[in-house]
């Protein structure tokens, strides 16, 4: 836009000049060469200033509104790109795509953001497995912060469902509560190591995962897994319905409250809350929605590796020399 304005200041400047006679000569009908008029020429510089001024202020509207949005980065994801792990890096196509599918389920559910906030989108395609951190709203539009691994629910299992499709409310309707860190009879801590945020959406109709398919009740949460039986496997399906995130994700969410919106609500009232942790520095603009879609894919994407890939990828990171032995 800039260049169209330099080159509309110099279309203008060239026809004031030439329609003028500011700096070209004219021929009178006698054949004799003349000057413009002075009054007109006065007019005409008038004239010139005045257009050159608006366009000039125009541009440098312009350069200052490219200087604000360069200056604007998304918000968190610097952090999130330092506190959260494993990490997804997907194309900026990608990216535009899955913010798409985030607003079209939105529209559906007819939810209406009255601001911009953070938002959770999983999409549980076998061939994906993955979270995605949006924040925005349908006027500033979604701008993508950062993804990583997860589980969703496996079928074929007794009491396995599908995890279920939608858009589902983060409220205080179903408490939170946090994992105690306990093991089960095979020795696995469904909910991660104690202390682990448990997101609790409430009981969500979906499909069961063994015998006719039909619909179940599902107690819909998001939580951490055991960090050694379950987490290296985030990125393929493997839950009884939730959704399991990686224990980094879980802290980044809870410490900051990008889904506490009612929670905030509900403190600014008075209450107190004993779920959220004395460490917090809740963001001025928290979200409270997890979306849940499923796109499908038949073929797994690059930037979604399965974990033994990642693993792969670990190993042949070259490992600093060793030292030698002290004599």
């Amino acid at each position: 836009m800039k260049t169209g304005l330099l080159g509309t200041l110099w279309l203008e400047n060239r026809y004031i000049r030439s329609a003028i006679d500011l700096d070209f000569p004219s021929r009178t009908p006698a054949g004799l060469v003349t000057c413009g008029d002075p009054s007109r020429r006065s007019a005409a510089l008038a004239l010139g200033a005045f257009l050159a001024c608006s366009l000039s202020a125009a541009a440098s509207a312009e350069t200052l509104m490219d200087g604000v949005a360069a200056a604007s980065p998304v918000p968190l994801a610097a952090e999130f790109a330092q506190q959260v792990a494993p990490r997804l890096l997907l194309p900026d196509d990608e990216r535009e795509a899955y913010a798409k599918r985030l607003q079209n389920a939105l529209t559906t559910a007819q939810v209406t953001l009255a601001a911009p906030q953070f938002i959770v989108m999983v999409d549980r395609s076998p061939n994906v497995q993955a979270a995605l951190l949006y924040w925005g709203s349908v006027e500033s539009g979604w701008r993508f912060i950062g993804a990583t691994p997860v589980s969703t629910g496996l079928p074929g299992r007794y009491e396995h469902f599908l995890t279920p499709l939608g858009v589902f409310d983060h409220s205080l309707v179903n408490p939170d509560f946090r994992a105690e860190g306990t093991k089960n009879r095979l020795g696995f801590r469904g909910y991660g190591v104690k202390g682990m945020r448990i997101y609790d959406f409430g009981w969500i109709d979906s499909p069961r995962g063994w015998a006719d398919g039909t619909m179940g009740k599902l107690r819909l949460q998001m939580h951490s897994t055991d960090p050694v039986l379950a987490e290296p496997r985030l990125g393929t399906a493997q839950s009884e319905g939730c959704v399991r995130i990686p224990a980094t994700l879980n802290e980044f969410i809870d410490r900051q409250g990008l889904l506490d919106e009612d929670y905030d609500r509900a403190l600014a009232n008075g209450d107190k809350l004993w779920v959220l942790r004395k460490d917090r520095t809740p963001v001025s603009s928290p979200g409270r929605y997890l979306v849940v879609v499923d796109t499908e894919r038949q073929v797994r994407p690059d930037w979604a590796p399965l974990p033994a890939t990642r693993k792969a990828a670990l190993k042949s990171i070259p490992k600093p020399a060793a030292k030698p032995a002290t004599p």
